[in-house]
């Protein structure tokens, strides 16, 4: 009787669900674990998301792979008249694609910024109000999570990441003025920013300074950093019927990093 209960609670059984950057890291554990919870998956990425796939099918789930640039409003809305082709209707909308540049003001150029701000806080402003067109037009109550970051509150150091962190801010007052937007709507629009999470882009020598790797590390109040799988109970408890009264809600999971 328990364990119906739980998973009547917060499963995602019927549900169509986009995650954006579902190719690899923090979005290919999110795309897997909704699918377990039994959502229907729609992956967006530039350059294909084919091991995604491959993970969810291996387990009895479904999923597709658009390539899509969050960036550009045709190639989005192209994307989600696939998802609605394929599986009738959007449910759930998962905003995770997203870029970081560890460069000073000085050293990181406009280009840079535009490019940091645009795919970070633009792209998911397009995500979401295609999205929620369609959730409109067909009278779906949705949730739509956007992965905002323990940046958008706190100024991370050593390293010096400003275009970051600003977009960072700007999506989780982004979520909040969107979920009143669309309350009537029947429409949640929830963000979560976790903190240092271990994935190949923050742990790797190729992608990160090992000097930044060690600075790091005596920070953290758990002495370690996330597993991607960490942010999943959360984000599944948002996709659910059971947050059905949480809209406009920033949900911290940093490991205390952002209260010392």
């Amino acid at each position: 009787m328990k364990q119906n209960y739980l998973q009547d609670l917060f499963s995602l059984s019927g549900k169509a669900a986009l995650v954006t950057g579902g190719g690899r890291g923090i979005g290919q554990v999110i795309a897997r674990e909704l699918a377990r919870a039994g959502a229907d998956i729609a992956i967006f990425s530039r350059s294909g998301a084919a091991e995604t796939v491959n993970l969810i099918e291996s387990e009895g789930g479904k999923a597709i792979d658009i390539i899509a640039d969050v960036t550009d409003e045709a190639s989005v809305k192209a994307g989600i008249d696939k998802i609605v082709e394929t599986y009738g209707k959007l449910d759930i909308v998962i905003n995770n694609a997203g870029v970081c540049y560890h460069k000073d003001a000085f050293e990181a150029s406009v280009a840079e910024w535009r490019e940091c701000l645009d795919i970070n806080l633009t792209g998911e402003y397009i995500v979401c109000r295609e999205g929620a067109r369609v959730m409109i037009e067909k009278g779906t109550q949705g949730s739509m999570i956007n992965i905002a970051s323990i940046s958008g509150h706190i100024v991370n150091i050593p390293q010096r990441q400003a275009a970051y962190n600003a977009s960072k801010a700007g999506v989780i007052h982004m979520t909040k003025s969107l979920a009143i937007e669309w309350a009537d709507k029947g429409i949640r629009v929830n963000a979560v920013s976790p903190g240092y999470v271990a994935t190949p882009m923050s742990i790797d020598p190729d992608f990160v300074e090992p000097e930044l790797l060690a600075a790091w590390d005596p920070l953290f109040p758990l002495h370690r950093m996330a597993k991607p799988e960490e942010l999943c109970g959360a984000i599944i408890w948002l996709c659910s019927e059971s947050a059905g009264y949480t809209t406009g809600a920033d949900i911290i999971i940093d490991g205390a990093y952002g209260v010392i």
